[in-house]
């Protein structure tokens, strides 16, 4: 089975149709063909009457699929140019059929046939990507000598440290304060329309507006980005929205969402999601039966390369982190928004949905009111209310990264700079009983733990930082005291 096949298979149970050797007699009728565009890709669906035999060849910025045997339904209409699809032309080629699609320039394709699902029969599926191997615009050469030979050992030093980090970890070592970044998705779209309220309300549309003003509010905060994984009126699977999130290496994952019930019209409040258990540990078999077809990384760690034993621990690890980090953020968002109006439940709750299944980023789901329910759904439709609703999402996530900054961003060193004003006050304060050296709290060390490291008390350790409590946050800086 082609291994970039395998990873595209959604969680939604899809079989997947076996792609048979080109040549072979299997024929079928191309019945319809439909598109639509996104912002990540843009996806061409044939349906078909059967499994077929089909060869995809690139050519002159244009994609031929060549089917044998096979030809067009009576009727057959070639879908408008959208996105990065330009248009289809058809003709015969002997006793095949010869479908031909321009490509927007830059485009790259990939291709893979599904098998019956539901009410939905075999489709050929061609998904039009950008070229990631397009040239980019790069910024002139400076012509100082000193900066080349800068720039020649920087890439050494690139080359040699990217084997083992990702790119943001080599940004941070490099220099440079990075942006974190939060994919917002807005739940639903397109052909999914998600729940309706009483009074006609769709889902999709309070989704994507509630989505959009996050976005907004993260992008005016200094050191936070925001990317969509949908901004328009057009469906994603469930899968592909966190794999936009992995793919832009997103430090967090946000779902909107309205909810509903059918049990009456009383049920009201906001809530806010993380992943199960069971849904973790759902996950982690797939991914350790999977890793050998697969190119992705779990923590900048390939899990291909990886024994069984060390796989299974690198993906706990991963995963129990993400976790633990969605399960912050997620307390923070719900008592922002318990500041706004009700919430459903006065704790955080815990399901399998697909879109919280990214084992590597920490992915909450918020549900911001019922929209069942009449009153919550009017609020849902004001856009006042909406920015209300977006503006304690991005509170809360604010105050966990103010919290946990991930290191080499501008939460990371603004955390430096007041822990180095704190160390400098105290040294001001306890000059007679400090050496000057630091020591920079790791996830999981304590008082007793890092006095009994240096061979300190802990009420020295505690009084020369200015410490009334027990409580350390990952990321302090300490000042060792001399006894």
């Amino acid at each position: 089975m082609n291994r970039s096949l395998t990873r595209l298979l959604w969680l939604s149970g899809t079989v997947l149709a076996t792609v048979l050797p080109y040549g072979a007699s299997r024929a079928a009728e191309v019945r319809d063909a439909r598109v639509w565009a996104g912002p990540a890709y843009t996806r061409v669906v044939f349906d078909l009457s059967g499994p077929v035999h089909y060869r995809v060849v690139q050519q002159n910025g244009q994609v031929v699929l060549q089917l044998p045997s096979s030809r067009l339904a009576p009727g057959f209409d070639a879908p408008s140019a959208q996105g990065r699809y330009k248009g289809m032309t058809d003709a015969r080629d002997g006793s095949a059929l010869k479908l031909t699609a321009d490509m927007a320039p830059g485009s790259r394709p990939h291709d893979f046939l599904l098998g019956p699902s539901g009410q939905a029969g075999y489709r050929l599926v061609l998904d039009l990507y950008p070229d990631s191997g397009a040239a980019s615009a790069q910024p002139a050469p400076r012509s100082a000598a000193a900066d080349t030979a800068d720039t020649h050992a920087r890439g050494r030093y690139r080359a040699v440290v990217s084997r083992h980090m990702d790119s943001r970890q080599v940004a941070a070592l490099l220099g440079g304060e990075r942006k974190v970044i939060v994919a917002v998705d807005a739940g639903h779209g397109g052909k999914d329309p998600g729940a309706h309220g009483p009074g006609g309300t769709l889902e999709k549309n309070v989704t994507l507006a509630v989505a959009r003003d996050l976005a907004a509010a993260i992008d005016k905060q200094p050191g936070m980005k925001a990317i969509l994984t949908r901004n328009g009126d057009y469906y994603i699977p469930l899968k592909q929205r966190y794999e936009i999130a992995r793919a832009a290496k997103a430090d967090l994952f946000v779902s909107i969402h309205a909810d509903s019930s059918y049990d009456g019209r009383d049920a009201r409040g906001s809530s806010v999601w993380v992943l199960s258990s069971r849904g973790k540990s759902s996950v982690a078999a797939r991914w350790l039966a999977d890793r050998e077809n697969s190119s992705d990384l779990i923590g900048g760690v390939s899990l291909a390369a990886e024994n069984d034993s060390l796989a299974s621990v690198l993906l706990d690890m991963q995963q129990g982190w993400a976790v633990q980090a969605s399960t912050v953020v997620a307390n923070n968002v719900l008592h922002a928004l318990a500041k706004i109006g009700p919430t459903h439940r006065d704790h955080i709750e815990h399901a399998n949905f697909v879109v919280l299944r990214s084992p590597d980023v920490p992915s909450i789901l918020v549900e911001t009111a019922f929209i069942s329910n009449p009153v919550e759904e009017r609020k849902l439709r004001n856009p006042a209310h909406q920015e209300k609703l977006a503006l304690a999402i991005m509170h809360g996530i604010k105050d966990y990264f103010q919290t946990s900054p991930p290191p080499g961003t501008w939460f990371a060193a603004q955390a430096d700079r007041h822990m180095d004003e704190q160390v400098a006050s105290t040294s001001k304060r306890h000059a007679p009983s400090l050496a000057g050296d630091r020591h920079r709290v790791m996830r999981g060390e304590s008082l007793s733990s890092i006095a009994h490291h240096y061979g300190v008390s802990v009420s020295s350790l505690k009084s020369a930082n200015g410490i009334s409590g027990n409580t350390l946050r990952a990321g302090m800086v300490l000042m060792i005291p001399t006894s």
